[in-house]
């Protein structure tokens, strides 16, 4: 069992017990709240105390007599409030699948004891709590600030904690000012920012993402709080472990938890900065995976690729229009009646593919498939057979489950079940003998069942018949409400039409291993088989697997890759887009993107051409289609192609950018496409913004997101940007401004900030060729400044291996930095672990130094401590005045320049240290 790392030793903890307020009471007609009667500290550093239920009612069913409070500061930053049943076990995350520590096991309950004011020396959270009635809030030690409180008054909007077998509630008051962004996975037409009122219900469905505010793929009950205390930013997040359905009311003031079963497991971390979260928060539920670098390029898929020759026809495509393109995806059309694991002998004859992807692979390029969890109930099919001799499926009543996807009749794999895990593992070799793949992509796994209820097969006719779309449910069904947990006494607000929780999916009373129920476990399905698949590749092919997962929970971005799901050929499905895939980097799954262009319908042709734009800014970015849409790869339309020729030709320029941003991920969680506000917290007037996104730090992406709009207004905090496609043109401003820029059909506006030092290659059509060329530094400095500092930092390795680390040899990481001052400019480089990257012969080729004061060049050029001489190194300089869209000159200021040095041969692998001096009009 992995433990988080305690901050401070455990001789030394006091637990944090403050009585911070005097006892309140209000009305609640669904529960009338609990009395602490005892509290004592527990050997691992924690507290254990017990709740006695004041008045019990039966709306929902009846209370929960006893509760068990469990409270421990895990680490400096990490607050846990664990709150269930005291005399029985209650349904909770499992704890293999998300490695944690766990509370001390239920002992006898104790009378009343007294209670004493204790604190955690030099935590930053700290828990206050009211004995009758119970309630408890999170305060911030550093500003006081109250993070989260249960206390409730006449005039709170929510009553008492509730608990009972099958109803949870809890409440916390907000300040008006908090702005609150998570509780996913669902299509925020509003933005990323939470919007009072908005139903936020969290529980796994097969619900297409082109429906707006209701429960999506996954399931993530987190939220992120971020506040402007007296000018000062502070983030904090709060994240409830519940795998049950739950309704979460946020009203502007405060938010309600309605969950219909399992435990509250709180955990809070402090921050304060939206990075420390994040970092925070993946320390708990794991850190991103490690990314093999050919997932950063671009990928095409299409369900309808009905056979071989048309793949080869769209891969050689792509290569004739000079579009980048990495991975080649199949939807279910290689598979033999859309069976998994199988191969469509005719469609896809083995000896033909097996020959196309040894081409593609000396090419340097990858080949990924789909996979779904219904196994078609076929008794001359090898993989049921396998499956039923090893009795991996879920069950019903003792049998297993039978439901319907795209096979026809199917059964579920229980993944909870570590025999299917195994078998599951098997199953992925067999098929890798078959098909070398280089990833999976799983799907349908909320899961998806095109029927309702208890099915049988049908006897006379054909299921399905082979005519019309294939997702009418054509068993023979009904309904089960017989039970409670097909039926429960809340109904949650399921598929936004509060649908019952086993609608197209798997009967909630149905069971898994050790008598698991689904009721209890239906949001972990996915969840589950994503790291079942991951330790099947990883097994097999001794390399970084790659995992593209429809369903998400708590933890999946430990282990895979998301996208957004079937969204829609529309202009609001691609402003949608920025949204979740923000959310998702909250969320711990930063490799995210949406179907470029749409799932379906047909986009238009602009429409396309400007989701390119974006999509090539996607940390996952891949054109995927529709089986009923007209083709949509990049290259059918002349224009688009263009776009795409521009947009993921910079792309692949800051691969190596993009790398490190995945190396980053890995290391602290930190998102690689990000919001405003994550580099400027201190700027509220980016708190609600999701037309405009960063990739780490620095490079920000503003797209035309409207029909027929050839200019963007986008927001620009306060500083000095630069213009990616042309240099020379920069934005500056004091206290940030709102600028309108020109975005003609195939431009799209993408800048970075002063104090960076950003590395990148020359791009290619493939990463593998990209990845070969020489290398060049940006660096930005506030334009016009006498003086300046910049830094940036790259990451190297070779890419499919399993870790993602320094220390194996096979890996360098180079932090980079620079200065101007009197009249000099400066740059170097610190490298660790240099000889891998000296194996590979890279060098950096070319600086840019953007900012600079003056109308100059350079001059007195050194490299490690030696003159050059132009004429002797072929070395090239070159400078170009800055113009202005907003800033230097609009204030009377004076102007700046972009030096460029050229033909330069610094390894990549060794410290270097490089300056010179700016020349005529160039010094202070």
């Amino acid at each position: 069992m992995a433990s988080p790392k305690t901050a401070v030793s455990s001789l030394s903890l006091l637990v944090a017990l403050i009585i911070c307020f005097s006892p309140v009471h209000s009305s609640n007609t669904i529960g009338k709240g609990y009395r602490l009667i005892s509290v004592e500290e527990s050997p691992d550093g924690g507290f254990i105390g017990y709740l006695q239920v004041k008045q019990k009612t039966n709306i929902y069913g009846s209370d929960i007599t006893t509760l068990r409070l469990f409270v421990k500061h895990e680490t400096d930053n990490r607050l846990r409030v664990h709150i269930t049943d005291a005399k029985k076990q209650r349904w909770e995350v499992p704890y293999n699948l998300l490695p944690r520590e766990q509370p001390p096991p239920a002992g006898k309950v104790i009378g009343k004891s007294p209670t004493t004011v204790h604190e955690i020396s030099g935590s930053e959270l700290i828990f206050c709590f009211t004995k009758d009635p119970f309630t408890f809030a999170v305060k911030r030690r550093s500003n006081g600030q109250t993070l989260f409180n249960t206390s409730s008054d006449s005039t709170s909007p929510f009553g008492q904690m509730v608990f009972k077998d099958q109803y949870l509630e809890i409440s916390t008051s907000l300040p008006k000012d908090a702005s609150l962004y998570g509780l996913g996975e669902n299509s925020q037409a509003k933005g990323i920012k939470l919007v009072p009122n908005e139903p936020y219900t969290l529980y796994t469905e097969d619900v297409s993402a082109i429906n707006l505010n209701t429960d999506l793929y996954g399931s993530h009950p987190v939220y992120m709080d971020l506040r402007n205390v007296g000018g000062k930013p502070y983030a904090h997040a709060v994240l409830l472990l519940n795998s049950n359905g739950m309704d979460v009311f946020y009203r502007g003031t405060s938010l309600t938890y309605k969950v219909i079963g399992g435990v509250f497991d709180f955990y809070f971390v402090a921050g304060p900065s939206p990075l420390d979260v994040v970092d925070q928060y993946t320390s708990l539920i794991g850190r991103p995976a490690p990314m093999p670098y050919w997932s950063l390029g671009f990928h095409q898929c299409r369900w309808g690729y009905h056979n071989l020759s048309v793949v080869e026809d769209v891969v050689d495509s792509y290569k004739k229009a000079k579009i980048p393109l990495d991975v080649i995806w199949n939807d279910d059309d290689h598979m033999d009646a859309h069976k998994d694991f199988t191969l469509n002998n005719i469609s896809y004859p083995r000896a033909k593919l097996l020959k196309f992807l040894d081409r593609i692979h000396k090419m340097g390029m990858k080949y990924i498939v789909i996979n779904d969890p219904g196994i078609g109930v076929n008794a001359s099919y090898g993989v049921y057979q396998r499956a039923m001799a090893n009795d991996v499926f879920i069950k019903y009543e003792g049998k297993p489950f039978l439901a319907q996807v795209w096979p026809g009749p199917v059964y579920f794999p229980d993944f909870l079940n570590p025999k299917t895990v195994a078998w599951w593992g098997d199953e992925i070799r067999r098929f890798h003998e078959l098909v070398p793949i280089d990833g999976l992509w799983i799907d349908m796994n909320e899961v998806s069942n095109f029927c309702s209820g208890l099915c049988t097969i049908p006897k006379g006719k054909q299921c399905p018949s082979g005519e019309g779309p294939g997702w009418i449910c054509c068993l023979d069904c009904k309904n089960i409400t017989k039970t409670r947990w097909d039926d429960p006494p809340y109904k949650i607000n399921a598929t936004g039409v509060t649908a019952p929780v086993g609608f197209k999916t798997i009967a909630t009373s149905a069971l898994h291993y050790n008598g698991v129920r689904e009721y209890d476990a239906h949001s972990l399905y996915g969840f589950s088989e994503t790291i079942a698949t991951h330790k099947g590749l990883q097994s097999i092919q001794g390399k970084r697997p790659f995992i593209l997962s429809r369903s998400t929970f708590v933890g999946s971005g430990r282990y895979a890759a998301h996208w957004t799901g079937d969204n829609k050929g529309t202009w609001q499905s691609l402003r949608v887009s920025i949204s979740t895939m923000l959310n998702f980097g909250i969320f711990g799954v930063p490799m995210v993107g949406s179907d470029i262009c749409g799932f379906y319908p047909q986009p238009t042709e602009e429409l396309c051409n400007r989701w390119i734009e974006v999509g090539a800014f996607y940390p996952f970015s891949r054109d995927h289609a529709n089986y009923y849409s007209p083709r949509q790869e990049l290259y059918q339309w002349d224009t688009v192609a263009k776009s795409a020729r521009n947009a993921l030709g910079m792309r692949y320029k800051l691969l190596p950018y993009l790398y490190t941003l995945s190396y980053e991920a890995h290391m602290t969680g930190a998102p690689m496409a990000r919001p405003l506000f994550f580099s400027f917290p201190e700027y509220t007037k980016c708190y609600g913004l999701s037309t405009q996104f960063l990739l780490g730090t620095s490079l920000m992406i503003s797209p035309v997101l409207k029909k027929g709009r050839t200019q963007v207004k986008a927001l620009f905090p306060p500083g000095s940007w630069y213009h990616m496609f042309d240099m020379t043109q920069a934005v500056v401003t004091k206290t940030g401004k709102r600028v309108a820029l020109p975005a003609p059909l195939h431009f799209v506006n993408v800048h970075l900030y002063q104090n960076t030092i950003l590395p990148m290659q020359q791009g290619g059509l493939i990463s593998k060729e990209a990845r070969t060329t020489p290398f060049s530094l940006v660096i930005t400095f506030p334009a016009g400044a006498t003086e300046g500092y910049a830094t940036g930092k790259l990451y190297l390795d070779e890419d499919e291996l399993p870790e993602m680390k320094l220390g194996n040899g096979q890996s360098t990481y180079v932090d980079f930095y620079a200065s101007v001052g009197n009249g000099t400019v400066k740059m170097w480089s610190q490298v660790k672990e240099g000889k891998f990257a000296l194996s590979k012969g890279w060098v950096i080729e070319k600086v840019s130094v953007l900012g600079l004061k003056g109308a100059g060049s350079a001059s007195e050029i050194e490299i490690n401590g030696s003159p050059i001489s132009n004429e002797a190194k072929k070395i090239e300089v070159s400078s170009k005045e800055h113009t202005y869209v907003v800033g230097l000159e609009e204030e009377g200021e004076n102007k700046s320049v972009m030096v460029e040095v050229k033909g330069l041969e610094m390894m990549v692998g060794k410290d270097f240290n490089m300056s010179w001096k700016m020349g005529i009009n160039g010094a202070n």
